[in-house]
């Protein structure tokens, strides 16, 4: 009831927000978008508005679960990015989104800061004892995969005896988004933390390096978009959704660090 509440409160606000604020124009798209996609989804949004005069999107960023969740209860969505199929398809089968395209794949990496403190150099480090490791909340995408690509290396038998207990015991932190994980890192909070390989970008890249997880106990994220059923700006949606699976919207994916879900729309001249 807790988490519920806090939902509310969170839909109540950006309700109150949107009443709060002079009348806008039909042209305006609320987009959600899971946290990994801010940096695209902020390009995005400038070259989208560019392209369609007097429009203007309006961003709200956090965990895909949070958003479904706001979706769920009457959040204002015309548009929904999230970063797995779990926080869609139950949004699809309640009818309060149409049916999702898949836009954009992503893979995961450990992030370590620049110094690198405790002189991670493989996946197998971070069962050491006294690493200081972060991750995402269980129930954010990022949180769940790394749940499972921890579980893999565990499973193969790899990385060493009781794998999976002995890095979930270096944990020292549960994140509310990748973002966060990434930030702690950055900040030398954390030895290690496991994010999307999108999530390492030019903006942290000097200060922070990336472990590679082996193709076989990686994941392959698959990143759905729909448009919200109830909308009321439906042309424009549409128009949205088509430019993030158009040649530019895909290979600004790429840009920004995600395996583009259409490759022939990128490799086309």
């Amino acid at each position: 009831m807790r988490v519920h509440s806090a939902v509310l409160l969170a839909v109540a606000l950006l309700v109150g927000m949107s009443a709060g604020q002079p009348a806008e124009s039909a042209e305006t798209l609320t987009v959600f978008g899971a946290a990994s996609l801010t940096e695209f989804l902020g390009e995005a949004e400038l070259v989208f508005e560019k392209k369609h005069p007097g429009t203007q999107v309006r961003l709200n960023l956090a965990a895909s679960s949070r958003l479904r969740i706001q979706i769920e209860y009457g959040g204002p969505a015309d548009v929904f990015l999230s970063a797995n199929t779990r926080n869609m398809d139950p949004l699809v089968k309640a009818k309060l989104a149409e049916k999702p395209s898949t836009f954009a794949h992503n893979r995961l990496v450990i992030a370590v800061p620049k110094r690198n403190p405790a002189r991670i150099r493989t996946p197998t480090d971070l069962a050491r004892p006294s690493v200081k490791l972060v991750i995402a909340a269980e129930e954010t995408p990022i949180g769940t995969y790394t749940r499972e690509v921890i579980g893999k290396m565990d499973a193969c038998g790899d990385y060493g005896q009781d794998f999976a207990a002995r890095v979930m015991a270096n944990v020292r932190s549960h994140e509310p988004t990748v973002k966060a994980v990434v930030a702690r890192v950055n900040l030398g909070e954390a030895d290690a933390g496991i994010c999307y390989s999108s999530d390492i970008t030019p903006a942290v890249r000097e200060d922070v390096f990336t472990i590679h997880i082996p193709e076989p106990v990686n994941i392959v994220a698959d990143y759905p978009i729909a448009v919200i059923a109830r909308t009321r700006h439906r042309t424009l949606a549409d128009k949205f959704v088509a430019f993030v699976l158009s040649r530019e919207g895909q290979r600004l994916l790429v840009k920004h660090g995600f395996v583009n879900a259409k490759p022939t729309e990128v490799s086309q001249p």
